[in-house]
Parts: C-alpha cells; structure tokens; sequence
C-alpha cells in the first residue's frame, strides 16, 4: 500500500500523513509549497508539487500510490467561487486522476450536515451544498470509496470515544482532528468501511469499540 494524500499540509491532512507515518506506510503528500511542507511533515514522506485544480499534476502528482485519502478544503476567504473550486472542481478532479490510475480505494473527508441545505456553514459560498456534489461524483464513480464526515474539528485531541453512524443520522457534535485521521486510516484496512458514507463525533463516556464496530452497522450505498 501507498498512499496519496491530499490536503496534506492542512490541519487533519498533516494528523493522517502522522497517523500513516506511525504505521510505517508510504506516503506521497501533495502540496503547492514545498519548502512549507518539509517544515510540517516528517522526512519520510515523499513530497510531491501540484494542486487539485491543476488536473495535469494529478496524474504525475498520484504515480505508484494505491490508495487515496482528499483532505482538501476551501479556506475561509471573500471569493464566492473558493468552495465550489476546491470542494467540488478539485474533488471531482482527484477522483478523474484516481479513475485513470485504477486507485484501489478513495477517502474523502467532507463534513456533518452536508444534506442540510439551510445549514449556517451554506453561508460560506454553499460550502456543504459543493461538499455533498463531491460526495456523489465518487459515489457514481466506480471507485472503492470511504466518506468520513466529521462533526466540528478540533485542533486538541481528547479521550473521548468516538460516535460511528450511518449518512444523515448525526446532526451536532464536535470531534478531534487526530481521530478523524484515525477513522481515515484505519477504513484502508476495515473491509466494514467500503462503500459508506460514516458520520462521526467524539462523546465523553462512549464506550471505546473496535474498528470493526464502529464500521459494521453503518450500512452501504
């Protein structure tokens, strides 16, 4: 297995290229500064220049990587077409790429509430509408996929044990980024997690539970 990581010098890219690390599995991390990207991640990472909107260093950006893991996301700023670039055009561009290069498996972290078009975070140049698009074009794709969509990210991981349902079913919660790393990784090697859209929150005195019973009840698509 390698892996492809999207988003990698983001704040739960860099927590799941930590958690690939730990594992000792091959990592390529794409990322549009370099010299930015060898501050954050650890020297055993293979670093690779491109950008998800930049179609043509997708293909070269993916080259022996097996499996892929988008933790991409458009930042807060004053350009109404950010989340609609980033969340949807560069998504559905990954996927493209991974189609091509006969990809094993595609994570895609994208976000609680996805479904709620009148959801305060739509505010924010319909961020969780271009979300949820992205969610369907892997959807329709073919591809072996694993959705990940986490309640409200926190920087401070905490031990919490962590919610696991089914699409739709969560609707508030927040969660540590450092598990949602885990969850991601951990779907590579959990035959339970293909092919589901899993929400996910982190709740002080849940019952800690295997992998393999978080995934399971979530049902398929």
């Amino acid at each position: 297995m390698k892996v492809f990581v999207a988003g990698a010098t983001g704040e739960t890219g860099r927590r799941i290229i930590q958690e690939l690390v730990a594992r000792n599995i091959p990592v390529r991390a794409l990322v549009r500064d370099p010299e930015k990207a060898k501050a954050i991640l650890s020297p055993d990472v293979e670093i690779v220049v491109g950008d998800v909107l930049q179609p043509e260093s997708l293909s070269a950006g993916l080259g022996d990587s097996t499996v892929v893991i988008c933790a991409t996301g458009a930042s807060p700023s004053f350009d109404p077409t950010g989340p609609y670039k980033v969340d949807f055009e560069g998504t559905k561009n990954l996927v493209t790429a991974a189609q091509a290069q006969q990809i094993q498996h595609f994570v895609l972290v994208s976000s609680l509430c996805v479904s709620q078009l009148f959801h305060p975070l739509n505010l924010f140049w319909l961020i969780l509408v271009w979300k949820k698009q992205a969610e369907e074009y892997i959807q329709k794709s073919g591809i072996t996929y694993t959705i990940v969509r986490p309640g409200g990210l926190k920087n401070e991981d905490n031990s919490d044990g962590i919610v696991m349902q089914s699409a739709d079913t969560l609707f508030d919660g927040s969660i540590p980024r450092q598990k949602v790393a885990q969850v991601c990784v951990e779907s590579l090697f959990e035959p339970a997690a293909r092919n589901k859209i899993v929400e996910i929150v982190a709740r002080v005195g849940e019952t800690t539970k295997s992998w393999r019973e978080l995934f399971e009840p979530v049902k398929s698509f």
